[in-house]
């Protein structure tokens, strides 16, 4: 009996220990500075699965130049949620060369799908009302690491 429970704790203990990590922000990523127009990004990005799996979760905020740059392997219809996201966002799906997409306001803490309007690799998460105060639209310009000319 003694087994079980020394078991049962050391799995309680251990399973709280990843949660608690978890839920710790990450904020080390690697950096790339992205420019659209005259605006400048400071860009985390976000390129294994685990990276894009926590994305911008468990943050209280974000500085107004900062974002997130999510690069996938292959274009894709691809579609983002805000579970364990605290902050209003609102991702840039873009292709290829840099072209904005569409763009798509999240709420956070919610489950709702956000997709983008076609195959796309990259998608840039930014405080909500950041692209519409800079006047970025769809078929706005993304420049810098990785887009090609």
């Amino acid at each position: 009996m003694k087994t079980i429970f020394a078991a049962l704790l050391v799995a309680l203990l251990f399973g709280s220990s990843l949660s608690s990590a978890q839920e710790v922000p990450q904020t080390q990523l690697q950096r790339t500075t992205l420019s659209v127009g005259i605006h400048r990004i400071d860009s985390q990005v976000a390129a294994t699965a685990e990276q894009r799996e926590i994305g911008l979760m468990h943050r209280k905020e974000m500085p107004q130049h900062e974002g997130m740059l999510f690069i996938f392997e292959n274009p894709s219809r691809l579609c983002f949620w805000m579970k364990n996201t605290l902050i209003p966002l609102t991702a840039a799906f873009i292709a290829d060369d840099g072209t904005i997409v569409n763009l798509e306001n999240m709420k956070p803490q919610t489950l709702d799908s956000h997709c983008s309007a076609k195959p796309v690799r990259y998608v840039l998460e930014m405080n909500q009302g950041w692209f519409a105060k800079k006047g970025v639209k769809p078929g706005s310009k993304v420049i810098g690491r990785p887009f090609s000319p």
